[in-house]
């Protein structure tokens, strides 16, 4: 296969000339960070390196440095990744305090930290007495003290790799695993660990390697006890006495073992501190974007499947039982929803107005909103999101990069107890009637967005929910795709027996899926209402403009409307005056003009065109005006031609009385 090659450009070929001033010093740092270890290889006596290293002081020490390191890593496995859990995940009272308590062993002189100890878990320390007295452990000068030392200095390498991983990692990946039913343990299991694996090894080779090198704190706390105590660094200590040439030796093992880690690693300690986005890998077939028929031909048939795999199942049964919603949202959000079984809503609005933290809410997320929930005849309010039985697919879908789409669809029947096979011919049987059953042993990485979507809807479905939430989850689609993916789901919505709620700013989407609009605007619902209903009497100037239509604010008049952008408003049907009101004009309803119009249109406007774009086989002309608010006129390509229409041309605009539809805000 062909690789297709970027053309280099004199800006990619060409890099920049680093300063003298900058470049002079940085080559000191390196050559001082250099010759240190120059002078271990060079003063190495090659030839007796084996025999200093198997001499019995060194094998023993090197025997105990491992038993006390390993001790370490374990117990900082243990007390440091749920501290680190702790300090990305939780706000407390403190918090500052404590990752400075972290930090503080690695900027502590270790002989520092070693007396520290001594005065915590000493025979005369806070502690000491009391760990003798009741289990008869005593730390100092004894094995388990090492250990205790070198956990000390060495436990912070693991929570900052760790902390930072964790607070680099998607906080949807998590609140969708709990809105499929996982215990917070089980999320914390499947999910949250094995996508910050790579944060944690990092930070575990790094503890593990400070831990075999550490010296200091093991000395003034534990002694340097022969087989007790003695470490490998304190055997170089003592060896630098007697027998340098041997010293240098051994340091040589440590230098060696250090480099392997920091190796192994590959620079991961310096930007592991987040874990790394889930991009999708450029397919070997060619396109990641290609179509699902184009799938179907290039994938290989699966063996060893759990389901039979030659029979297609492209139905699932219809879950019997029906849930309805009502709910009561307090907070920012501030509203009341009921719906019957089978309703689907789409929630719309500006951004900010409350979408996304009503269906937060609803799940049992947030702070800022809190809702009385009932499913059914069931009251939720006061469950966790795990057990609300309440799913939620997120604007990027969240698939859990780790696993393929098949055990993506199966997690949330597992979470809820069902058993493996049973769960994966579930899932496979969704992911079938979506039309993505084919990929079912794919990761995410390796699907393209549309079907991204489709797996991720149907996890969602199979979880069994009784609400279904969707954030706008078409967005990230293109067109043709978006339609692919909006025909599937209004075809899987009709036999969901709960209610179901899209955030979506498509007006296609709201018209087509749902059997209700609910606008929001700061929280609140200006408008609760059939599609066609919304389209024919938008109350809200966002829903208006989303539509396509001209949306003037103002207050109601005898004859009209008060523009609150400035102007008049003749309507044929107007409000009683004093009233908050929208009017709505239709952009066919305008008419342009290169000379002031006569004849019967009521309102007349001049002004400049500012924008000529094309929407299909018409143009949309934006209209700018000192005497009225901007207005979108809708023409064809032939009438702005013969009027010469361009950017910048002047023009007159005129809308008649009848057009303008006047809705009480």
């Amino acid at each position: 296969m062909r690789r297709l090659r970027t053309p280099r450009t004199p800006h990619t070929a060409r890099t920049a000339r680093t300063p003298v001033v900058l470049a002079v010093p940085a080559l000191l740092a390196i050559a001082f960070l250099l010759l240190p270890l120059i002078g271990i290889l060079a003063r190495t006596s090659w030839s007796e390196l084996a025999t200093h290293l198997t001499t019995p002081g060194v094998t023993e020490a090197l025997k105990l440095s491992l038993l006390v390191s390993f001790w370490a890593l374990g117990l900082s496995l243990l007390l440091g990744v749920p501290l680190a859990w702790l300090l990305a995940r939780v706000d407390f009272p403190g918090k500052a305090l404590v990752r400075s308590l972290v930090l503080l062993p690695m900027v502590l002189p270790p002989t520092v930290g070693g007396v520290a100890l001594l005065l915590a878990f000493g025979r005369r320390g806070v502690l000491g007495p009391w760990l003798e007295s009741t289990f008869g452990i005593t730390l100092p000068f004894h094995t388990s003290g090492a250990v205790v030392a070198a956990t000390f200095v060495a436990m912070p390498f693991l929570v900052i790799s760790l902390e930072g991983a964790l607070g680099g990692l998607r906080p949807s990946y998590e609140e969708t695993a709990a809105s499929l039913g996982a215990s917070p343990v089980r999320v914390f299991r499947t999910v949250t660990l094995p996508m910050v694996a790579p944060g944690l090894i990092a930070g575990a080779a790094l503890t593990w390697a400070r831990a075999l090198g550490e010296f200091g704190a093991t000395i003034t706390f534990a002694g340097n006890l022969p087989g007790t105590t003695q470490t490998l660094p304190l055997q170089v200590y003592l060896l630098l006495q007697d027998q340098p040439e041997a010293a240098t030796s051994v340091s040589l093992l440590l230098l060696a073992i250090a480099m392997v880690v920091l190796i192994a690693l590959r620079g991961r300690w310096s930007v592991g501190a987040s874990v790394r986005p889930v991009g999708r890998r450029r397919p070997e077939y060619g396109s990641e974007d290609r179509t699902e028929d184009e799938d179907r031909r290039t994938e290989p048939p699966e063996t060893g499947t759990d389901t039979d795999t030659d029979t297609a199942i492209s139905e699932v049964p219809a879950a019997q039982a029906t849930w309805s919603l009502h709910a009561d949202v307090t907070g920012f959000n501030h509203l009341t929803l009921d719906a019957e079984p089978g309703t689907t809503i789409a929630v719309v609005g500006p951004n900010g107005a409350g979408k996304t933290t009503l269906l937060r809410a609803l799940l049992g997320l947030t702070p800022r909103s809190r809702a009385a929930l009932r499913l059914g005849d069931t009251d939720v309010t006061d469950l966790p999101p795990h057990r609300r039985h309440v799913a939620w697919v997120p604007q990027d879908g969240a698939l859990f990069p780790h696993l393929t789409a098949l055990a993506n669809t199966a997690y949330g029947l597992r979470a809820h107890g069902v058993p493996r096979a049973e769960a994966r011919r579930a899932a496979l049987q969704w992911l079938d009637r979506l039309g993505v059953g084919h990929l079912a042993h794919r990761k995410p990485a390796q699907v393209s967005g549309g079907q991204a979507q489709r797996v991720a809807l149907a996890r969602a479905l199979a979880a069994r929910p009784r609400l279904l939430l969707l954030d706008e989850p078409l967005a990230a689609l293109d067109q043709t795709t978006r339609a692919q993916v909006r025909h599937t789901l209004r075809t899987h919505l009709e036999s969901f027996g709960g209610v179901c709620l899209i955030v979506t700013h498509d007006p296609v989407e709201a018209v087509s899926l749902a059997d209700r609009v609910l606008v929001l605007d700061e929280g609140r619902a200006l408008q609760d209402a059939p599609p066609a209903e919304v389209t024919r009497h938008p109350r809200s100037p966002w829903v208006a403009r989303m539509l396509g239509r001209n949306a003037w604010p103002g207050i109601a008049t005898a004859g009209g409307l008060a523009l609150h952008g400035g102007g008049r408003l003749v309507v044929a049907e107007p409000l009683p005056a004093g009233t908050e009101a929208l009017a709505i004009i239709a952009p066919e309803a305008v008419s342009v003009h290169r000379e002031r119009p006569g004849g019967s249109p009521r309102n007349i406007w001049p002004g400049t065109i500012r924008e000529l774009t094309a929407t299909g086989s018409r143009l949309r002309v934006l209209v700018t005006s000192r005497q009225a608010p901007d207005l979108v006129a809708e023409i064809t390509p032939q009438a702005a031609a013969e009027l010469g229409l361009a950017e910048g041309t002047s023009v007159w605009t005129s809308v008649k009385a009848t057009e303008a539809v006047v809705v009480a805000l």
